[in-house]
């Protein structure tokens, strides 16, 4: 059985376990991607994916039968019917699989998924696979052996790291270099156990509303008075997804 990841809002979470994942009509599917041994290139679409205006993503993993028919292929070109088994082995294989996706032309009944999960929300590439800026990937297929500050990469980005502990998300947060590490770091608080709500009392007033956005999905696992007048001011934050976020965790 091919095991597959789709990537879908958050808000869809509660609906694809009840129902599983609905495909828009055949000639578009349920777009997914194979789980690789890197973390970054299985997940690599995510970034892009929320540039569309969602926030707050998760993985939905399922199988399918090997033999089963697929669409294959970069996202700038025509895909190619194969079967599940052999999309994943081509993506597997490609000199570079940045950019490629799957299509099962069917939906996928509650039956076939396998997990649901939260995911880090700044794994990938945005606008295209080669664009300036873009988190590196330290896996054999994007970062050969004796290239440029290639075992700095390998360390600084390993492949499948496990989850940062509190500590270690606190020491992020604190020393955040742009506001994709404040929302990494927020993310990851999110999904750990109450903590003193000092520690992210600050970033309520931030100017980037995706960070005031992580905060509310944060000061979930918090208590007390404090995290609730806190979702109290992001409850009437200017932005909409902000405060319909913290009307969510309160």
């Amino acid at each position: 059985m091919a095991l597959l990841v789709h990537l879908t809002p958050e808000k869809n979470a509660r609906r694809i376990r009840r129902a599983g994942i609905t495909a828009p009509g055949f000639r578009h599917g349920v777009f997914c991607m194979p789980v690789l041994p890197s973390y970054v290139l299985s997940h690599q679409w995510l970034r892009e994916l929320r540039r569309g205006g969602q926030r707050l993503f998760v993985a939905v993993h399922f199988r399918i039968p090997d033999d089963e028919p697929v669409l294959v292929g970069h996202y700038s070109a025509e895909g190619t019917e194969m079967t599940a088994a052999e999309a994943v082995s081509m993506i597997l294989h490609a000199e570079d699989p940045r950019g490629y996706q799957i299509v099962v032309p069917r939906s996928i009944a509650a039956a076939e998924l396998h997990q649901v999960r939260h995911v880090r929300q700044v794994t990938g590439w945005r606008y295209r696979p080669e664009a300036h800026g873009r988190r590196p990937c330290a896996c054999p297929v994007c970062l050969g052996r004796g290239g440029f500050k290639a075992a700095d990469l390998r360390r600084r980005f390993p492949i499948g790291a496990p989850e940062l502990t509190k500590p270690q998300l606190l020491d992020r947060l604190r020393n955040a270099a742009d506001d994709d590490e404040l929302m990494d770091a927020l993310y990851g608080l999110g999904r750990r156990s109450r903590g003193d709500v000092a520690d992210v009392a600050h970033l309520v007033d931030h100017a980037n509303p995706e960070v005031r956005y992580a905060l509310a999905f944060a000061l979930r696992r918090y208590r007390g008075s404090e995290a609730r007048r806190l979702l109290a001011r992001l409850a009437a934050d200017p932005d909409p997804e902000v405060r319909e976020a913290a009307t969510r965790c309160w």
